[in-house]
């Protein structure tokens, strides 16, 4: 009795005092609470500006690009081919089928590599190896895009003149889509390779990061049942970090949609749509870098190219939101 009296007084000098093993208060709840309050406001207030910067630049390309909109319609402008402006013909359909044709062929050649490289680095490679790959890939990511264009004026095009075209021309020439009739190398097909390099150690890292944040103990477990490694990545590892892939390839086609420098320089600039890789394109991006500077005197011309940047940051934030509901889909969709 003795002892037991002994340690419900100890019991009670602690909890008088405050110590371990006292229940909280309902004041250090509330305060707390409050305190989560005051967090999620700030943090809020933090991130607004991002929407509100999104909204503002929207709204201020629209006022700008309104001259041209009140002279054709909006429809008239987007399915419009021909682009004379000294005649006020300013039709944006060759620059947006080029922007799409240059970013669709650089997400084809990028996205199977960019995978499979994260799968290796994930999964099969070395720390070494692994370590040594980290600091490489972010040095290709930020190299400037103009070197990646003289590289590709230098190296890509003469190789796509040389030798891509005419052997892919022999073979493969009956369809339409490899059927070359522009034989100076200028094309689709060295845009979209320079700037598949170039979203390549974009897509690498935020994959591979996204791999092995999957937590080990599924893999071991898969191990432990049996199956193979690739067995385990396939129906254990690559369900868990699939909106995370998703996320790193629309980061990647970010990047390819809105490259302006390296495209540029190596793709041809010729206002037309593209029927083949090997003919050339002339992009959005190319379009307001190479116009915008000495056309600001003639209102017409200023508002069609603005109206031009406002399609292009129109189209990147309809396939952002896309990609987020089909992120959220495929994050709630049961693993099995």
């Amino acid at each position: 009795m003795k002892g037991l009296w002994g340690r419900i007084s100890n019991r009670e000098a602690v909890e008088a005092a405050g110590g371990v093993g006292c229940a909280p208060s309902s004041q250090g709840v509330g305060g707390r609470r409050r305190l989560d309050r005051w967090a999620a406001r700030l943090l809020f207030l933090l991130s607004a500006p991002a929407v509100v910067l999104v909204v503002a630049m929207v709204a201020a390309l629209l006022i700008r690009a309104w001259p041209i909109l009140q002279l054709k319609p909006a429809w008239v402008l987007l399915s419009g081919q021909t682009w004379r402006p000294m005649q006020k013909e300013f039709g944006l359909y060759p620059f947006i089928a080029g922007t799409l044709w240059v970013t669709a062929a650089a997400m084809l050649l990028a996205v199977p590599p960019s995978l499979l490289s994260a799968i290796y680095l994930a999964e099969y490679a070395r720390p070494p190896l692994r370590a040594a790959m980290k600091p490489l890939l972010d040095l290709l990511a930020g190299i400037p895009s103009v070197i990646y264009g003289v590289w590709g004026m230098l190296t890509i095009v003469p190789w796509v003149q040389a030798s891509v075209a005419p052997a892919l021309g022999r073979r493969l020439g009956f369809l339409p889509l490899f059927a070359v009739h522009n034989p100076t190398g200028f094309s689709v097909l060295a845009g979209s390779i320079v700037l598949a390099v170039m979203v390549t150690p974009v897509i690498i890292p935020v994959a591979a990061e996204v791999l092995r944040a999957v937590p080990d103990g599924l893999r071991e477990a898969s191990l432990a049942m049996g199956a193979t490694r690739w067995q385990t990545f396939k129906h254990a590892v690559l369900p868990q970090a699939l909106p995370g892939i998703i996320a790193s390839i629309v980061l990647g086609f970010s990047r390819a949609f809105g490259e302006t420098m390296a495209v540029l320089m190596v793709v041809g600039n010729v206002a037309q749509v593209p029927r083949s890789v090997f003919d050339p394109a002339y992009p959005l991006t190319a379009l307001i870098a190479n116009n915008y500077g000495e056309m600001l005197s003639i209102p017409l011309y200023d508002a069609a190219l603005l109206g031009a940047a406002l399609v292009l940051l129109l189209v990147v934030l309809v396939f952002n939101i896309l990609s987020r509901l089909i992120l959220r889909r495929v994050a709630g969709r049961p693993i099995g």
